[in-house]
């Protein structure tokens, strides 16, 4: 638990409601992996944000964030506001300054920011922007600033489109019923209406010929993980992402204003990986010598549990286009092993997943520092004479092959006594799986 002195910054975030904000997971765990004592706490203002933001800068908080409903008018408590912040007509971000705070709009660059980490080039594009509220704006703005060349922006009321339009130039209003008269071409394509955030909800335009038309997707929202628009994009083949990562990047943002650091990628990372563990559930990793059972137990619990299940081995034959016999057969085990640990590297925004490992995975301490970092470890054990019963026959796996039942005994033994160790070190759980089905197994592990 952290500890508190009278020297600890205090930082914070405004509005109502508040209680359910994910800004204290963002900013805690920055002041962490970061090294500064400071402390980030949600703070419920009932209606006078005047009042309640003079009697925050007289006792001394070092910055906050501002949340619906006061990021327009907190700008009448504030010392000065930033052009980009006026320019979008609402704030976020205060940061001390002569005689009180001066306010920011870190959402804008936020977005470009997630957009630039996903590889989304924008200069030159066309973009196709669905809403017309507060978060399509800021939206509509940052594509501006990007280099989108022309916004389709669709809602129903077309006059609330057409009021974003009079700031934005490159904004073409329509109302969503006429999205037929977007012309033929690819696009990027934004989400920013709310449709999407009840499990009732379906697609603002349900028309295949629509979402044909994008390039790449983005739902500002992000809990559920997954929209009906996110799922129409996937289902056609087209790479898109959710608003995890806008909420990442504009708290980032605001957090090297008030401390005056660089946020690194990885930490960047870091953080969104605990994000995504708090709204979207923790990984079960599964570690355990070849034979143990990893695959199907995995496929058991993410069952039970309603959780993604992901095959290592398989996932790296997948992105290879051979089989990891031919990968050492015409490379060598350790190009295999360089695979491994840039895969596990990859999986760190993974979140309510099973994940079933390689059973040579822990032998690295990388490895196993980053398959720490993703979940609970739970060691699958099992004798020598299960895998040895499990495994003969089996051709697909480079390190067993061997004339006879005997010499396969005796490699089976000699590697299970080396790896043990780390298997036992490093697990939080260890089941034994003899003679135990994979849902008998599943059963056991407490996750």
């Amino acid at each position: 638990m952290k500890e508190i002195s009278g020297k600890t910054n205090v930082i914070g975030v405004i509005g109502n409601p508040i209680e359910h904000t994910l800004s204290p997971v963002i900013h805690n765990t920055l002041c962490s992996l970061m090294g500064i004592d400071a402390v980030y706490v949600p703070l419920k203002v009932e209606s006078d944000i005047e009042s309640a933001v003079k009697g925050l800068s007289e006792s001394g908080v070092y910055g906050l964030n501002v949340t619906v409903p006061f990021k327009r008018d907190v700008m009448k408590a504030l010392s000065s506001v930033d052009e980009e912040a006026a320019e979008i007509g609402a704030v976020n971000t205060l940061v001390r300054s002569n005689g009180g705070y001066k306010g920011y709009n870190t959402d804008m660059q936020g977005l470009l920011r997630a957009l630039e980490a996903k590889k989304v080039e924008l200069s030159g594009k066309k973009a196709i922007v669905i809403g017309a509220g507060g978060a399509a704006r800021a939206v509509c703005f940052a594509l501006m600033h990007g280099g989108v060349t022309d916004i389709y922006l669709l809602n129903r009321s077309v006059e609330k489109a057409e009021d974003i339009a009079k700031d934005v130039p490159i904004v073409k209003a329509l109302s969503i019923s006429d999205y037929k008269k977007i012309p033929g071409d690819k696009y990027l394509m934004f989400q920013c209406t709310s449709v999407g955030l009840e499990p009732a909800d379906g697609l603002v335009i349900d028309d295949d010929t629509f979402y044909i038309m994008a390039e790449y997707g983005y739902d500002l929202i992000y809990n559920p993980a997954v929209t009906p628009f996110n799922k129409k994009l996937s289902e056609l083949g087209i790479r898109n992402d959710n608003g995890l990562t806008m909420l990442l990047y504009q708290g980032v943002i605001a957090f090297e204003m008030w401390f005056g650091v660089k946020i690194s990628r990885n930490i960047s990372d870091a953080v969104y990986a605990e994000l995504c563990k708090r709204l979207y559930g923790n990984n079960v990793v599964l570690v355990g010598y070849m034979g143990s059972g990893k695959t199907s137990v995995g496929k058991e619990i993410a069952k039970m549990r309603g959780m993604d299940f992901i095959d290592l081995d398989e996932y790296i034959e997948k992105k290879e286009g051979r089989s990891i016999r031919e990968i050492f057969e015409f490379e060598s085990e350790e190009y295999f092993r360089n695979l491994e640990t840039r895969t596990i590297k990859s999986l760190f925004k993974l979140s309510n997943t099973v994940i079933s490992t390689g059973g040579g995975s822990v032998l690295r301490k990388e490895n196993r520092d980053n398959l720490r970092k993703l979940g609970e470890i739970v060691y699958l054990k099992a004798d020598v004479d299960t895998l040895v019963d499990r495994l003969k026959g089996d051709e697909s796996r480079p390190l067993l092959q061997a004339e006879s039942e005997a010499e396969l005994r005796k490699r089976i033994a000699s590697m299970l006594e080396s790896r043990n160790p780390y298997y036992e070190i490093f697990a939080d759980q260890v089941v034994y799986t003899d003679r135990l089905s994979p849902f008998e197994i599943a059963e056991i592990i407490e996750v």
